[in-house]
């Protein structure tokens, strides 16, 4: 199969050719086709398979061969998140340079002008998050009455971040009469619902099996005490020789923690989170791609779409709570059929995680401990404020304890509390002491 067979325009085919791409892959074969035939389409498919690309050739073909009536824009692409839509975006420019065709990207944590006066100037496309495209509507510089064609990409992302109320809002601003199409990572319940009210008589594409990760992704477990991990870490990037790899945490402070952590460690580090000011993630980002950034550190909501070239290293620094959430996050390597490697440091606390990952995986990641960051139990752990030294690194703790000082003799007439009473061995908060196993 070539792109040639798929029907694109002479166009569309020297920009993919320029790009170095000489094969479509399965989403591509599948979607395009019924893209220019004007169906709707529902298509599952993991990141990293093309899908971005399954649209907007088509898409670009379509609004071609139909010239605009007026200065208002024709497609909508919704996406959850900023970096995910300045990427469609790029590629829209990217595969429609031989086309006469005027594209606009919108979204928050910029300012709201100069996307005023590229809307002004008339656009053919536009690529955007929900809440700043809703805020152009409110003000009136966007109409979105000439719709043709309307891409919900990351649909599942979209309403984990709960814009199901902000779709509907924009549901209801389109004609009635236009395509649509929605790609989503994972075939949720959710997402069917909001399918069966928003497409006629679609074509189901699925490439991926449902949650599954991508088959030319190693999966590693290195199991670790919590306070070690930022030392495991380190450990693997600079023995391992590692020129990038993005990390996840679960929290934006988390995320700015490890990074300047790992900068005190020697490696180049940044963090990219929602707090982030959108000059400051585009940096970050940009700066990941081009290698002056070794360790680029993100939250979930910061990471969903990111398109990094030649990433052979995703680490779960911390296990998400939604077993789902892991799939997407070592989506971002072994793109395109490249092979990349997920290595994931869990503590104790994460087990339960870990167990629902491989529910959902149904198969088990392969444990491999790290040596010197070997856990022992809980009770041989040092104390939270000296957590500098790993485990295997300490001397063995004492195997005997010191027999306890003989208590001060009770004064006359004071009771000693009984086991289990109200306050008995507890402290000032109710709650009862650490005792040492003997």
């Amino acid at each position: 199969m070539s792109f040639e067979s798929l029907g694109l325009m002479a166009e569309l085919l020297r920009a993919v050719a320029a790009e170095g791409y000489t094969q479509p892959t399965p989403i591509q074969t599948q979607a395009i086709p019924q893209v220019l035939a004007g169906r709707d389409i529902l298509a599952g498919a993991q990141t990293g398979t093309g899908k971005t690309a399954a649209f907007t050739l088509p898409i670009l073909q379509l609004l071609s061969g139909r010239p605009g009536r007026s200065h208002k824009p024709r497609v909508l692409v919704l996406t959850p998140t900023r970096e995910l839509a300045a990427q469609v975006e790029e590629s829209v420019r990217t595969y429609g340079r031989h086309l006469p065709l005027r594209s606009v990207v919108i979204f928050g944590g910029v300012g709201m002008q100069p996307q005023v006066d590229r809307l002004r100037r008339g656009v053919d496309l536009v690529v955007a998050t929900p809440g700043r495209l809703l805020d152009h509507v409110g003000q009136r510089t966007l109409d979105l009455s000439c719709i043709e064609i309307l891409v919900l990409d990351e649909a599942d992302r979209m309403l984990d971040m709960g814009f199901i109320h902000d779709i509907r809002r924009v549901l209801k601003l389109l004609p009635r009469v236009r395509q649509n199409l929605l790609f989503s990572a994972t075939y949720t319940d959710e997402i069917r619902r909001l399918a069966d009210g928003l497409l006629h008589n679609p074509v189901l594409i699925e490439v991926a099996r449902r949650s599954i990760a991508a088959e030319t992704v190693s999966q590693v477990v290195h199991p670790v005490h919590k306070q070690h991990k930022r030392e495991l870490l380190a450990h693997l990037i600079q023995q391992g020789g590692w020129s990038r790899v993005l990390v996840f945490t679960r929290t934006k402070h988390g995320a700015n923690r490890l990074a300047d952590q790992l900068e005190r460690d020697g490696i180049r580090a940044a963090a990219i989170h929602g707090n982030k000011s959108q000059g400051a993630r585009t940096r970050a980002l940009e700066d990941f791609k081009r290698g002056a950034v070794c360790a680029l550190v993100a939250t979930d909501i910061a990471a969903r779409g990111l398109d990094i070239d030649h990433l052979p290293h995703v680490v779960n620094f911390e296990l998400p709570n939604v077993p789902e959430d892991y799939v997407h996050r070592i989506g971002r390597t072994g793109r395109a059929g490249a092979e990349g490697t997920a290595v994931s440091l869990v503590c104790a606390e994460e087990r339960e995680f870990l167990a629902g990952i491989q529910r959902l995986l149904r198969r088990e990641i392969l444990v491999q401990p790290v040596s010197g960051f070997v856990p022992r139990p809980v009770a041989d752990l040092p104390p939270e404020g000296n957590p500098s030294v790993p485990a295997e690194r300490r001397p063995a703790a004492a195997t005997r304890h010191p027999r306890p000082a003989p208590s001060a003799p009770r004064p006359v007439g004071v009771r000693r509390p009984r086991s289990g009473a109200p306050g008995a061995g507890r402290r000032a908060d109710g709650t009862a002491p650490n005792r040492r196993a003997r």
